[in-house]
């Protein structure tokens, strides 16, 4: 199930909220959590019902530790304690890379070996990589003794929480379990819920409105490559660059407004990435509680920087592949994380000298790498990413093709032109106003990366408002009413 769905919209969601908090107000609080635990896993398994049990698996082994950890002295039961840490370790992992990484580990051997081992039939359980690692991060706090003791109903919610289960933000155990015991977070709250709404509208507005028009752009530039002009190659690259940030913009901000709307509070995940000066600040906004994840778990005990810079920059390539790996089964990938990791490590070495640029120029140095690298990212393959690369330094400046601007001149912006040019039917339909519009949307998505406020700067100084309230129910009732169209869903590789 999608937040950008109507049976999200309009019957999951309501009878969610008018569950928990009429359960709440009659001081059901335990029912009111079991309510929301059943709701999340239902909604988890809208997708594939077999995914769930492997989920169930995952939330219960790893409760199972915690426990053991729980009951075993931190001194006296040392050695054992760390067999089962290790063990821990490997059954998450294990998971991840059964479902995730096998069948593409079949497919190296049998390219490199010349063999014919035949691929088995695994589906991919939606979200696996976000509910392992969350779980990793309470496993290894458990070992610590950092994370407290929980009951398996508080434990499995805030695995299963259904904003944050298939795309994020990957979410801590002290982040999100206090918030579920809360009892003054079961009591409605007006400023919350306008918040919550507030950022739904907008999210919802980016994704459907923004992110789906350019994906249509992108679908077609990367099924015709071979045909791709320069300039076609360049769009469809800028498309996907804007594409990818609305996307997950609009789905952190989705996530944001139905965690508010229950007077849940999530971490922020999105913090304007295209505004930044270098790849390290880049992943400092982009995915954020995902480098902090990486930060905390693999490169603070590899030794951080701490044990020179030649351990320091390996440590980064090694979190960098990591992260890689991590967002799909796909040598693309594993290169998109590593010319990143290659760019952070040339970043912190050059930092002295590059600081002194103007800002322009280091911007514009970032911003075209992660434009580059994006290609890696969204291709099927390397040699498909080359090729693309091939054609935007071909030289080749013809006129946009019919089929990429086409993608921006949609159905609605035809009849919104029409109001203004009723009796210019011929124009309307002809390829000048398709390449306004097609202009007019990228010159918004520069504007509104680099200028203009995200979500969550607005929701800070937020308060209610009817022209808030008005600009909120537009968003949101265009956004419903575009639904029909097509609508890409980026995070089956995750």
């Amino acid at each position: 199930m999608l937040f950008n769905s109507y049976i999200f919209i309009f019957v999951f969601f309501p009878i969610v909220l008018i569950l928990y908090y009429t359960l709440n107000h009659f001081k059901k609080y335990e029912l009111s959590k079991a309510m929301l635990l059943i709701a999340s896993l239902y909604f988890y398994a809208y997708f594939e019902w077999s995914y769930l049990w492997i989920m169930l698996l995952s939330i219960i082994v790893n409760f199972a530790f915690s426990k053991w950890f729980e009951q075993l002295n931190l001194e006296q039961k040392y050695s054992l304690r760390k067999v089962l840490f290790f063990v821990a370790i490997a059954f998450n992992l294990g998971i991840i890379g059964y479902f995730k990484y096998y069948n593409f580990f079949l497919e190296n051997v049998n390219a490199l070996l010349g063999t014919n081992i035949p691929l088995p039939h695994i589906l991919l359980p939606l979200g696996i990589s976000f509910f392992t690692f969350q779980q990793l991060s309470f496993v290894i706090d458990c070992y610590q003794c950092k994370a407290p003791s929980y009951h398996l109903l508080d434990y499995a919610l805030f695995v299963s929480y259904f904003p944050q289960l298939i795309a994020g933000p990957i979410v801590t155990h002290e982040e999100l379990v206090p918030q579920i015991e809360s009892k003054n977070k079961k009591r409605f709250n007006f400023e919350f819920f306008s918040k919550g709404i507030f950022a739904f509208a907008f999210g919802m507005a980016k994704k459907v409105l923004i992110a789906d028009t350019f994906g249509n752009a992108v679908n077609w530039g990367f099924s015709h490559i071979p045909s791709l002009s320069s300039s076609d190659a360049l769009l469809t690259m800028l498309a996907y660059t804007f594409q990818i940030y609305f996307d997950f913009s609009g789905y952190c901000d989705m996530a944001t407004g139905i965690g508010l709307m229950m007077n849940i509070e999530l971490p922020q995940n999105f913090n304007s990435p295209y505004r930044s000066l270098s790849i390290t600040e880049f992943w400092k906004r982009w995915h954020m509680t995902l480098t902090r994840f990486f930060t905390h778990y693999i490169y603070i005990p590899l030794g951080g920087n701490r044990k020179g810079a030649a351990r320091t920059y390996l440590n980064i390539l090694i979190v960098y592949l990591c992260s890689g790996i991590w967002h799909g089964a796909n040598w693309t990938f594993i290169l998109w994380g590593v010319m990143h990791g290659i760019a952070c490590v040339l970043d912190r070495i050059t930092k002295r000298h590059t600081e002194k640029w103007h800002p322009v120029i280091r911007w514009l140095l970032t911003f075209t790498f992660i434009n580059f690298t994006w290609i890696f990212f969204r291709a099927d393959n390397i040699e498909s990413a080359m090729q693309m690369i091939n054609r935007i330094f071909s030289g080749s400046f013809n006129p946009i093709q019919s089929g990429l601007y086409s993608a921006f001149y949609t159905d609605s912006a035809t009849t919104i032109l029409s109001w203004f040019l009723p009796n210019q039917y011929h124009y309307v339909h002809s390829a000048t106003p398709a390449l306004i519009v097609t202009t007019a949307y990228f010159c918004f998505a520069f504007f509104a990366a680099l200028n203009m406020k995200n979500t969550n700067e607005r929701i800070e100084t937020f308060k209610p408002r009817f022209s808030l309230a008005f600009i909120s129910a537009a968003l949101l009732c265009y956004a419903i009413l575009s639904l029909s169209g097509v609508s890409t869903f980026l995070y089956f590789n995750f």
